[in-house]
């Protein structure tokens, strides 16, 4: 009886447990229903918030109670507003009465709701004082201000208060954009406490001193923990009355000032705060060197984080030997310089140690082996050389070693491989590291999850078979080995890949492996968010795995030899952001799946077979796409309205595809491509005019639509203001040449363009790049030319230009290639072309890349690393290709016309007068272009000598001086050439011996030479002891012509003129005199027949006798 008792006060007991009380049940349906009255779905946003009596609010979400009391004790409102807008445009304002119920109420969780205040209610805010046992108040990601701070100090309770992301000091930061991005999942990896994301911020005015605070924060005197980050907070000059203040936080242990601009002076009234321990100073304005005026009274803290400031000097050791409780030190992201101290090793508690991304140098000390309990060593991104030391061996619970992008050479040691056993992120990529490695050193590494190796030189090389059939045990995450020359000798992929089931990250880019596509890769590991594996000799079809792949965002298999894209692609990959399959052997339609691809922002199909029109579905459900590449394919069909669904698009690239339309008849709104940056529809079909369209593209940066149809006139006020690179080559554009200020680059080669070239033309002083080749301008060159002094490309070859080659050219400093080849300009060469830089390199000119021109198609992908302490990323950016023109410039040089493009223009120089008029004789000057690597004066008139000073032209290449009239002896110094590969004098009148077939002139035959008669010696076959060392027939300078001199074009006016005054004076005679005309037709008849006569008679003659003989 007593058993069934028990059991019954048990089960009431237990029933009553179980609900929650009436009291809090209310206060919860008020605040939904506070919710209701601002407008949000209430219902949504808490669907079992139930009215029903029966309803246990203990079970509702958001909703935490003690298991003992049934009180409720943790409230999480966070978010409240995401169902109804993805940004918020105005404050909300919160009624505190609605939280009097809960007086149990120990976290209050009110983070991203764009609250600005608080409503007072009849009571005051005094009300709040009945939530006496609430220690956890968390207010991040609000519009709370500094009169807010005020009305909370009744919670004296607090122990943790989070205010990060308010306006406690005004804004700082454009809020809306920081906090609404959509959220990247951070990769769970084994560590300790926290990570810390840099990203780009706007500054704006600033208002509030931390200091102003002090009063504020005073009161919450049993605060442990305080998050003041993100909110424009800057420090100044303390008080003894801030200290004092400051002082009264007694438990403040940790503080969050992160997102703020605080200078070096705050870290002094940050010493008030007696048992502080943990400190976050990163991303503020901390400049100049540390010292121990700023740290002084800061030696009780475990943690010290100053990531991201503006620090400069040397690494300030010596100021923390005095913080022996030191464990974490972050200094990484700022400007530090010179080499780590020796005494590095004194600070002996440290567990974690970061200056990635300074400007360290010099090698490693001994001192860092001697940080026994190191767990977290981070020296990415610096200078640091030699190699790595052998006593890192000693460190044996490392678990984080990054040694990425620094200089570090020689082999890697595989004993020291072998000894991190403790390791599970390690980074030795982008380094000077020789010799083979075999991976099979990281068998016994069970905890590794991040492995990269990546390398930028390509002199490392890793083996991964051998041993044959070993066994990894480990099961990695992330795993770089780009560029890594893996298993050079088989080219296959890593076997131990097939026993690896949780990879997230994969980046085996430039390896040459030759196999067929790793469809079982993305088959094992379900997790994978990235796939990099471009530029390998992978082949067979494309094999995707059955089942959806939802965490996948990126794949670049760009530059390979694979095919066969499945049909269902976008179902397989609905989440993919970037689709990188360049450069492969794909020969079908575009399939409508990629339409499924809701997030794709990145698309480049560019360089396969693909054929057909643009799928709708691609441009309809595609309508996030910021970068669309499909050059280099079969694609035909109408470009416009089908892309006019793309509002976001920033780079469309369809050069080299059967596009066809007509551009007049272009409709497209400023909302429709008012987005994109770059335009390129080069070598397509399209005709019409350009429209007007195109000045509704505003944010246009460069604009190609060369080798088309178009035609009409086209001028610059038609497009944005923005634009600054234009190619219209090759199309059917007639006159007048359009006036273009704003531009760097400007083609508008192979059209109809004629008249002189105007002074509005050339009132384009930013200009780089001029090229008007292959039209028919005519006139001579304006001297305005000399003002574009930024000008390093001119190109006006194949007109009708004439006159003198102006002076004004050599104020262009910068040109580095230069063709005025066939026209018709006269006279001499100008000596003052020695001014010009012809390729020299000088230093105010080596950040002047000339090589491409790029946009930002703004897509990055960053996972953030939860490893240990130290904040550790990976980032994926956009391959170069992508958003990049590339710029071309056609130039003969060795006989041939080349399309130089890329890097190569950065070092390529030449000068091109051939095919003109030129007379006189060839500058001396000219031979101090030393830099220059091609020089071609080819069929003028010009005479005397070769200069001497030739052989001071180092770096050439190409020489062509043929069919001229240059007389005298070939320098023998010209030899001393040794980079010269194309020699012509051919057809002069040059006399003497040919230099001795040594070095470059060894290669030259009798072409180079030919056309000279006095000339001797090989290759010309012609021996020098029976020619006349001095000529019969000498050419004299045409400066100093007789007078007997012809001038063809007078000569055949007045010779044409003449014969027609002589013609018709005949023929007024023979109609006037009957005389005259009787024996001019006597004359004429005789002429006639009797020479035919004579003719026929000897032919009988002679035909008669043959028959005869």
């Amino acid at each position: 009886m007593m058993l069934i008792l028990l059991a019954m006060i048990l089960a009431l007991q237990f029933q009553e447990l179980k609900s929650c009380v009436e009291e809090e049940r209310v206060g919860l349906l008020q605040f939904k229903e506070f919710i209701e009255s601002e407008g949000y779905d209430a219902d949504h946003l808490f669907p079992s918030w139930s009215g029903d009596p029966l309803s246990d609010c203990c079970s509702w979400e958001r909703v935490t109670c003690n298991s003992s009391t049934g009180r409720v004790i943790q409230l999480s409102l966070n978010n409240t507003r995401k169902y109804i807008r993805c940004s918020y445009d105005s404050n909300w304002y919160v009624n505190l009465a609605l939280f009097q119920p809960f007086v149990h109420l120990t976290t209050l969780d009110l983070s991203f709701n764009a609250i600005g205040g608080w409503i007072e209610n009849q009571g005051g805010f005094g009300s709040y004082l009945r939530l006496k046992k609430l220690e956890t108040l968390d207010l991040s990601q609000n519009n709370l201000n500094k009169s807010s701070l005020k009305q909370l100090s009744a919670l004296t309770s607090l122990k943790s208060l989070n205010l990060s992301g308010n306006n406690m000091g005004g804004v700082l930061f454009d809020n809306r954009e920081r906090e609404f991005q959509r959220p990247r999942e951070t990769i769970p990896v084994q560590g300790m406490l926290n990570y810390f994301p840099r990203k780009s911020h706007k500054r704006v005015e600033l208002k509030y001193d931390i200091l102003h605070f002090d009063v504020e924060l005073s009161v919450f005197e049993s605060l442990e923990y305080l998050d003041l980050s993100s909110n424009a907070l800057h420090g100044s000059s303390s008080t003894a009355q801030n200290s004092r203040n400051l002082s009264k936080l007694k438990e403040l242990k940790y503080l969050y000032l992160s997102w703020n601009a605080m200078n070096k002076d705050s870290m002094k009234f940050l010493g008030s705060l007696p048992s502080l321990v943990y400190l976050d100073l990163s991303l503020n304005e901390l400049e100049g060197p540390l010292s121990s005026v700023e740290l002084e009274n800061l030696k009780n803290l475990k943690v010290l984080n100053l990531y991201g400031n503006y620090l400069n000097g040397t690494l300030p050791i010596q100021e923390l030997m005095g913080f022996s409780s030191l464990e974490i030190l972050d200094l990484s992201y700022n400007n530090l310089e010179g080499s780590i101290p020796p005494n590095i090793g004194n600070l002996s508690s440290l567990k974690a140690f970061s200056v990635a991304r300074n400007l360290l140098a010099a090698s490693l000390p001994s001192g860092l082996c001697q940080l026994k309990r190191l767990q977290e060593l981070d020296l990415s991104q610096n200078y640091i050389e030699g190699t790595l030391p052998p006593c890192l061996y000693n460190l044996t619970f490392i678990g984080l070693l990054d040694v990425s992008d620094n200089n570090f050479s020689g082999t890697l040691s595989a004993s020291l491989i072998q000894s991190l056993t403790s390791s599970w992120y390690l980074d030795f990529s982008y380094n000077h590291f020789e010799g083979s490695f075999s991976l099979s050193s990281f068998k016994t590494h069970s905890k590794l999850e991040v492995l990269q190796f990546a390398s930028n030189n390509g002199k490392l090389q890793i083996d991964t078979e051998n041993p044959p059939g070993w066994f990894p045990s480990f099961q990695l995450k992330v795993l770089a080995l780009s560029n890594c020359s893996l298993n050079n000798h088989t080219n296959s992929i890593p076997n131990f890949l097939r026993h690896q089931f949780h990879l997230q990250i994969v980046d085996l880019s430039h390896n040459k492996f030759r196999a067929s596509f790793p469809g079982w890769l993305l088959v094992n590991n379900t997790d994978l968010e990235i796939l990099k594996l471009r530029n390998n000799f992978l082949f067979g079809e494309f094999q995707l795995p059955p089942f959806a792949m939802t965490n996948a965002v990126m794949v670049d298999v760009s530059g390979n030899q694979i095919h066969g894209l499945p049909e269902n692609i976008g179902k397989i990959l609905p989440h993919m952001e970037y689709l990188d399959l360049s450069r492969n052997a794909f020969e079908q339609d575009l399939l409508p799946s990629i339409g499924d691809m809701k997030n794709l922002q990145v698309l480049d199909l560019s360089y396969n077979n693909f054929s057909g029109e643009i799928p709708k579905e691609l441009t309809v459900g595609c309508n996030d796409l910021r970068v669309l590449i499909l050059s280099g394919n079969k694609l035909h069909g109408q470009i416009f309205p089908m892309l006019y669904n793309l509002t976001q698009l920033r780079v469309l690239q369809l050069r080299n595809n059967y596009f066809s339309g007509n551009l007049s008849n272009v409709k497209a709104k400023r909302r429709v491509l008012g987005n994109l940056a770059l335009l390129d529809i080069g070598y397509n079909f399209m005709t019409g005019n350009i429209g007007s369209w195109i000045g509704n593209v505003t944010y246009l940066d460069i604009l190609v639509m060369r080798n088309n149809y178009l035609e009409g006139q086209f001028q610059c006020e038609a497009i944005s203001r923005s634009v600054y690179y234009l190619d219209l080559s090759h199309n059917l554009l007639s006159a007048p040449l359009p006036s273009c200020p704003r531009l760097q680059h400007l083609y508008l080669q192979g059209n109809k363009y004629s008249g002189s070239i105007s002074e509005a033309f050339l009132n384009t002083s930013q200009l780089l790049v001029l090229n008007l080749r292959d039209n028919n301008l005519s006139g001579s060159i304006p001297g305005i030319i000399g003002l574009l002094t930024s000008l390093k490309v001119l190109l006006l070859s194949q007109n009708l230009l004439s006159g003198l080659i102006p002076e004004e050219l050599c104020e262009l400093k910068q040109i580095s290639m230069m063709d005025l080849s066939l026209n018709s300009f006269s006279g001499s060469i100008p000596p003052c072309f020695q001014g010009i830089r012809f390729g020299k390199i000088e230093p105010r000119y080596l950040d002047l890349d000339l090589s491409h021109e790029k946009v930002s198609n703004e897509w990055d992908y960053i996972t953030y690393f939860r490893y240990g302490t130290l904040k550790k990323d990976y980032v994926s950016h956009s391959t170069a290709e992508q958003s990049v023109t590339n710029v071309e410039v056609d130039f003969l040089t060795k006989h041939r016309s080349n399309t130089y493009k890329g890097g190569i223009l950065n070092f390529m120089s030449g000068l091109d007068l051939s095919c003109n008029k030129l007379s006189g004789r060839i500058p001396y000057e000219l031979g101090n272009l030393a830099w220059i690597h091609a020089l071609n004066l080819s069929y003028n008139h010009l005479t005397g000598p070769i200069p001497k000073s030739f052989s001071n032209l180092t770096q050439i290449e190409s020489l062509d001086l043929s069919h001229n009239m240059l007389s005298g002896e070939i320098p023998s110094l010209l030899i001393n050439l040794y980079f010269l590969e194309v020699f012509s004098v051919a057809y002069n009148n040059l006399s003497g011996r040919i230099p001795d077939m040594k070095a470059q002139f060894g290669t030259f035959d009798r072409s180079s030479y030919e056309g000279n008669q006095f000339l001797c010696g090989q290759p010309l076959n012609q021996n020098c002891s029976i020619v006349s060392p001095h000529p019969l027939i000498k050419f004299v300078d045409q400066s100093k012509e007789k007078w007997y001199g012809i001038d063809p074009v007078f000569f055949s006016v007045t010779f044409s003129t003449t014969y027609i005054i002589f013609f018709l004076t005949s023929i007024i005679i023979l109609y006037l005199n009957p005389y005259w005309r009787r024996r001019w037709f006597n004359f004429f008849e005789n002429r006639i027949y009797y020479p035919a006569y004579d003719f026929i008679s000897s032919i009988v003659h002679k035909a008669c006798a043959k028959l005869c003989w």
